[in-house]
């Protein structure tokens, strides 16, 4: 893939008018509140690995709807506590995995919670253990891109943001990790994510934003038809006189609204080369973020992005939130 989208210097200054409901807020609000009656009902088991420097915790909890959400819980054995602790989200098609797959950031004392993606667990060699029970409203094309795409309160995204939401609700309760010291964190459909998280929320120390997936969806979908845009475009071409309907629902879950809102310091990454999520609609989300931020831009890669080397930032910016 070559360079195919704005030049750098335009990128950094990249600010698209992306349309906003004018009840955006009171939607997620809204959301929030009916899942709040549900209690967390958070199961943190003890899990047998032969993994010496770690303990490992099975942890299940309620998330939309009341649905149980599984997680992994990776705390560093013999570090004194209060933990920080990471909150990672997962890219389009994988699950939790095992846990022994999350012990970087344990080394680097922190505590680090993976919360599974509902209904998905299948790609990038990362199984999951977490069903969907809601389902479908209406038509689709293939993966989960366009379940519920007729209307906002049906969308699969509605439930997946608000289960991210409430993974940080069970790390605050969690004896031995420092409420006050959470970064959200996820790469793709997990930095789309992370966006979600860090905007809704104003109690958590950082986040790191890795090539989001759901950023300036209206531009995404028509300078790419790689996945998992391709899936929309797939639906539209199929569907052909609901596309007023499916961008006034994708407007709900755009990361430009989320970033808008987010106060917290970030870390971003882009790839230049990036057909998945391509870069402009990561800049477009990145420059609207509040808090204090930096992006960390690879040239010649794609939706890779950074890779390892994006794991030294990461270590990096975490040492100077301790």
């Amino acid at each position: 893939m070559a360079h195919f989208d704005l030049p750098l210097e335009q990128l950094r200054d990249y600010r698209p008018e992306v349309p906003e409901p004018a009840d955006f807020d009171e939607f997620w609000k809204s959301t929030l509140t009916e899942t709040a009656a549900h209690d967390l009902a958070a199961r943190i088991e003890p899990y047998e690995t032969d993994l010496v420097t770690v303990d490992v915790f099975d942890v299940s909890f309620a998330g939309f709807g009341g649905h149980p959400i599984k997680a992994w819980l990776v705390l560093p054995k013999g570090v004194e506590g209060p933990l920080p602790c990471v909150v990672e989200y997962i890219g389009y098609t994988g699950g939790r995995s095992y846990p022994w797959a999350h012990t970087g950031y344990p080394a680097a004392g922190w505590a680090h919670f993976v919360m599974d993606t509902r209904g998905q667990g299948h790609g990038n060699g990362n199984p999951g253990d977490t069903g969907d029970p809601y389902g479908t409203t209406g038509p689709t094309a293939k993966g989960w891109a366009t379940q519920g795409l007729d209307a906002p309160e049906h969308y699969y995204y509605r439930r997946v943001f608000t289960d991210a939401h409430r993974a940080v609700d069970v790390v605050k309760g969690v004896d031995g990790i420092d409420p006050d010291r959470i970064v959200v964190a996820g790469g793709s459909q997990g930095g789309a994510m992370t966006q979600a998280v860090a905007g809704l929320r104003d109690d958590l120390a950082g986040a790191m934003v890795d090539v989001p997936f759901l950023s300036h969806v209206r531009r995404a979908v028509t300078i790419t038809d790689a996945p998992v845009y391709g899936e929309i475009v797939q639906f539209l071409a199929g569907q052909r006189l609901r596309e007023e309907r499916v961008f006034q629902t994708l407007d709900y879950f755009d990361g430009v609204h989320f970033a808008a809102r987010a106060t917290v310091p970030a870390l971003y990454s882009v790839g230049l080369m990036d057909a998945d999520c391509p870069p402009s609609t990561v800049f477009a989300a990145y420059n609207r973020w509040q808090g204090e931020k930096r992006i960390t831009v690879w040239p010649w890669n794609g939706h890779e992005g950074g890779g390892i080397h994006q794991r030294g930032e990461q270590l990096r910016f975490l040492a100077g939130l301790r």
